[in-house]
C-alpha cells in the first residue's frame, strides 16, 4: 500500500462568505471538520492544511491539526499543494477543499485504492447529476467519462449534448466534485506547466492534465457532499451537525 498525505488548501478569503473557512458556530472551524473526516480514512498517513494566514493556523492549534504555511502568491489551490508536496516523500497526495465538512471518507479512500492499483496519472471523482440541479448551471462542473472510467472532457456547458432531449439512451450527466489525488511526481510536473488554451478559456484547472495527453480517472460515487459557499448553506451545516450530535447523545444515553 502506497503512503498518502492529504492536503488541504485553506485560504482566508471568500467572495461570498468571508472568512468562512473559520466558522465556528459549531465549536470547531470549519476546516477542522474537514481534518476531521478525513482522519478517517483507511489509507491515508497524514492531514496537513496548506494556508498563508497565520489566523488559520493559530485556529487549529488548539486540535493538533498541523499546518504549513505557504506562498501568499499562489493562483490556485493546486500550487499550493504542489508547494507542500516537494517537501513529502508521500507517493500518492489528495486534495480535499477546505470548505468539504462532510466529505466522506470513502471517496478519498476510493481515489486513493484507484492510484495504488491503476496506472493514471490523477484521479477524481463525479456523481449522478442531482435530481433539481440544471445542467446548464456553469457552476456546476461537467465531466464525461470513457468506457475505462478516464475523463474525456469536463466543461460548465452541459454535456454531452442531448440532441433529441426524449431519447431513452441519452448518456447521463455527470456532476464533478472538486477532489483530486495525484502521484506526487505528476503533481510537480502539472505545477510547473503553464496554463492551457482549453483550461484559460472554461476556468477548469483540470484541462490542463488533459490537454497534455495525461489520464484522469473518474471515481462515480452515488452522491454529492455538500461543499460550503454561502452563509445559509453554513447555517444548514451547522443544523446537521447538531442533529448529528442529539442523535449520538441519544444513542449512548
Amino acid at each position: 500500500m502506497a503512503a498518502a498525505t492529504v492536503v488541504i488548501p485553506a485560504r482566508f478569503g471568500s467572495t461570498r462568505f468571508p472568512a468562512k473557512i473559520l466558522a465556528s458556530a459549531t465549536g470547531r472551524p470549519l476546516v477542522q471538520h474537514v481534518v476531521d473526516q478525513v482522519r478517517k480514512c483507511l489509507r491515508v498517513r497524514e492531514v496537513i492544511v496548506a494556508t498563508d494566514d497565520e489566523r488559520i493556523a493559530a485556529a487549529l492549534r488548539p486540535f493538533e491539526t498541523r499546518c504549513v504555511m505557504t506562498s501568499p502568491a499562489h493562483q490556485s489551490g493546486t500550487d499550493r499543494i504542489a508547494e507542500v508536496a516537494r517537501g513529502l516523500r508521500d507517493e500518492l497526495i489528495v486534495n480535499v477543499q477546505g470548505d468539504e465538512p462532510e466529505i466522506e471518507p470513502e471517496i478519498v479512500d476510493g481515489l486513493i485504492e484507484r492510484l495504488e492499483t491503476g496506472r493514471d496519472d490523477m484521479a477524481t471523482a463525479a456523481t449522478p447529476f442531482p435530481h433539481r440541479a440544471d445542467p446548464s448551471d456553469p457552476n456546476l462542473v461537467k465531466v464525461v467519462v470513457n468506457r475505462a472510467g478516464q475523463a474525456i472532457y469536463f466543461s460548465r456547458s452541459p454535456i454531452p449534448y442531448h440532441r433529441d432531449q426524449s431519447a431513452p439512451g441519452n448518456a447521463a450527466y455527470y456532476l464533478h466534485l472538486g477532489i483530486y489525488a495525484y502521484r506526487r511526481p505528476f503533481l510537480l510536473e502539472f505545477a510547473s506547466w503553464p496554463p492551457t488554451p482549453l483550461e484559460q478559456t472554461e476556468k477548469l484547472e483540470q484541462l490542463r492534465a488533459l490537454e497534455h495527453g495525461r489520464s484522469i480517472f473518474v471515481l462515480k460515487t452515488p452522491r454529492a457532499t455538500h461543499g460550503i459557499d454561502t452563509p445559509e448553506q453554513y447555517e444548514a451545516f451547522v443544523e446537521r451537525s447538531r442533529q448529528s450530535a442529539v442523535g449520538s447523545r441519544q444513542e449512548q444515553s
